[in-house]
């Protein structure tokens, strides 16, 4: 073992590199971040978007930003660090290993004579007759001294220049890197030691622990509690209408957090007048449905009062107290709505469907609430089927002026898209009677509005046509574009009082059923994570299909180019449902804009497995005529889709005329059994 003082010593170096292990790494990150962040999504420059405050930072915001609590922890580390690197310089200056020709200031291997001149030259300077200094005296008696005396004697210098040590050869050493007081086995220093090591090594990890499992056993991945993951999955059902998705939505576990106030019973009440159109409230018994209402939990109530004060942009009549709820309200519905969508598509049915129509409806209520748009103007109108809803979203738009654009042939939203810049700038400024400035943020807007369209395709990987049960793999190709050219763009959400990004979601479902076959996430914003993502599935399939390196490389670059022209890849794999011809539809569902989802038709064709199992084996199908008639109907109704599995046709037509014919001759002999039997019972009877 070390001596207590060398352990002592290697003390501030273990902690100095316990902290600069974890710490260095984690800076360079973090400043590798800041400077590789570039501002590649450009968020809207209307002037109601600027007055928000959201892209303006002020001096304070920039200080708070910049002054949290990480990077606060951040620079106590570093002064830390800085402190034990100063401390440990000056120590080791002090504990200087012993150098008996750099203390003569000779070089090694000197004779005697040098090192004898060496001696009285430093004699001359700090002996303490010539030099009074109590440094000089101590210097000279522990230093020149020594090392005169080292290298004077025979044997000590052999040592030093044969093993570096006056003493000869020095064994290996072991110390603990801890304080000397620690070591200290006597008295208290033992205790204090026991404490130290059951703190470290047993106490601190449960702690850190116990507060992981906690949390963990709260919340998910996605910082949304597990209550409200429950609440929302038996709250789900496959009808649930688009009207109805606000009353699920408020049931989270996280409004139950909002503080209930007894100053705010007035304005709530005067709240729930404004907004009550707006509630699912049967008008007809009012009284039982406002009673019924009120008796729901005061911290839900509030919260679906609020929501709807933000979507009738009634939010600045609120109190700072309840405005400063409806913040936080709102703080929460990214997540929840996510959450929400994950719960209406979650597989539910033995095919691992999902439910189409409150999938719809979560993504509906998540535009109104990012737009401040009431659900009430998305109901139909005449030629356009999402409402007033998508121009509501404009700035300086309201129903006065929405009405008078409508009166000018201008039915729908994508009507008002196709137009040309001059022809909406006229139709601004003479016709809604709005301002230069005005029309120019109207522009400004239009220009950050997505255009999508899709491509998609449907299959079974390395088979001809699709059976019952196979893998169907789906590859759909999202594509977007914008009037001002750019990718990804923060959307215009002036009301909105926090960043928001656009996401979209790719629904592959049957209407019909109310089915979604096959969903999936998808965002513009993160380019890298795209490519990897395109490159990943694309070698995938190309390795399932087996194709060569090459053509691997070369559909891997395809997709990488297309990634970059601002389109994004979505494939994934559902189960080939029953035989039969399905009617499915594509949607591609934006979660921040009103008028810009599209839809586009998928029709698939799902044949009988054969019994062999064998791809192109004809299916013998022995279930009586009125069967085998059905299939050659549903043969003649869509020609435009030919059978995969047949070889010959005119061997089918064969076999199912010879089938008719067998049956034929059946029928003819039961009626003649029929006949003689009716004859004999008659017989019978007579006699």
């Amino acid at each position: 073992m070390a001596d207590s003082e060398e352990n002592n010593a290697l003390f501030p170096i273990f902690i100095l590199s316990m902290i600069a292990l974890p710490l260095v790494p984690y800076t360079i990150l973090k400043l590798f971040r800041a400077a590789s962040k570039k501002e590649k999504n450009i968020h809207c420059a209307c002037s109601d978007c600027g007055q928000s405050g959201k892209y303006h930072k002020s001096v304070f915001k920039r200080v708070a930003n910049v002054s949290t609590c990480g990077n606060f922890t951040l620079v106590l580390l570093w002064v830390i660090t800085g402190f034990l690197v100063h401390y440990v310089k000056n120590m080791s200056r002090e504990n200087q290993v012993f150098e008996p020709f750099s203390i003569l200031g000779i070089d090694a291997g000197a004779s005697d004579n040098e090192i004898k001149k060496a001696y009285r030259r430093l004699s001359i300077q700090y002996h303490p007759d010539k030099n009074p200094d109590p440094a000089a005296h101590k210097y000279f008696v522990e230093s020149i001294s020594k090392a005169y005396q080292a290298l004077t004697d025979p044997i000590s210098r052999e040592n030093f220049e044969k093993y570096g040590h006056p003493d000869g050869r020095q064994g290996f050493q072991m110390g603990i890197a801890l304080p000397q007081f620690l070591l200290n086995i006597d008295g208290a220093s033992s205790g204090i030691l026991l404490m130290w090591i059951v703190g470290i090594c047993i106490l601190l990890p449960l702690v850190m622990a116990a507060i992981y499992l906690s949390r963990a056993s709260k919340y998910t991945g996605n910082n949304v509690k597990n209550d409200t993951l429950a609440a929302y999955y038996h709250l789900m059902k496959p009808s649930l209408a688009p009207s109805k998705v606000m009353e699920v939505f408020t049931k989270a576990a996280e409004f139950l957090e909002i503080p209930v106030r007894r100053s705010d019973d007035v304005p709530l009440h005067k709240l729930f007048t404004t907004v009550r159109s707006e509630l699912n409230i049967d008008l007809k018994n009012i009284k039982k449905e406002q009673a019924k209402f009120w008796k729901q939990h005061p911290a839900l109530v509030k919260a679906e009062l609020l929501i709807q004060a933000h979507l009738t942009r009634e939010t600045a009549s609120l109190s700072p107290d309840l405005e400063r709820d409806c913040k936080r309200v709102l703080e929460f519905a990214p997540r929840l709505l996510e959450e929400l969508m994950k719960m209406a598509i979650i597989p539910r049915s033995s095919k691992g469907h999902g439910w189409l129509r409150p999938a719809v409806g979560v993504v509906e209520l998540s535009q109104c609430i990012v737009q401040a748009v009431p659900l009430s103007a998305r109901k139909s109108t005449a030629g356009s089927t999402e409402g007033i809803a998508p121009f509501l979203q404009l700035p300086h738009f309201n129903d006065d002026i929405v009405k008078k654009i409508t009166r000018k042939k201008v039915r729908t939203f994508q009507d008002f898209q196709d137009m040309s810049i001059q022809e909406r700038d006229e139709l601004l400024s003479q016709v809604a009677e709005l301002s230069p400035p005005q029309v120019v943020d109207v522009e400004k807007v239009m220009e950050l509005i997505p255009s999508l369209t899709v491509e998609v395709t449907c299959g079974t990987e390395g088979e001809e046509g699709v059976q019952e049960g196979d893998v169907v793999t789906v590859q759909a190709w999202i594509n977007l574009s914008r009037p001002n050219g750019l990718i990804g763009a923060i959307p215009h959400t002036p009301r909105y009082p926090f960043h928001k990004e656009e996401n979209f979601w790719f629904l592959l479902a049957d209407p019909t059923s109310n089915n979604v076959w096959f969903s999936q996430k998808v965002s513009f914003m993160d380019e890298v994570g795209a490519i990897s993502a395109a490159s990943a599935a694309i070698e995938e399939r190309m390795e399932v299909l087996g194709a060569s390196p090459k053509e691997m490389s070369d559909a891997v670059k395809e997709g990488v180019e297309r990634v970059k022209s601002g389109s994004r890849l979505a494939m994934g794999k559902f189960l080939a449902a029953a035989e039969g011809h399905y009617n499915l539809t594509c949607y591609v569902l934006c979660d921040s804009w009103i008028g810009v989802d599209k839809k586009s038709n998928l029709k698939i064709r799902v044949l009988k497995r054969t019994r062999a199992g064998t791809r192109g084996g004809q299916a013998v199908v022995d279930e009586g005529v009125e069967e085998d008639e059905e299939e050659i109907e549903e043969e003649e109704e869509d020609e435009d889709v030919e059978s995969e599995y047949s070889d010959d046709e005119e061997e089918e037509e064969e076999k199912v005329n010879v089938k008719k014919k067998g049956v034929a001759n059946r029928k003819k002999n039961g009626r003649k059994g029929r006949q003689s039997s009716s004859d004999e019972s008659s017989g019978s009877d007579e006699d």
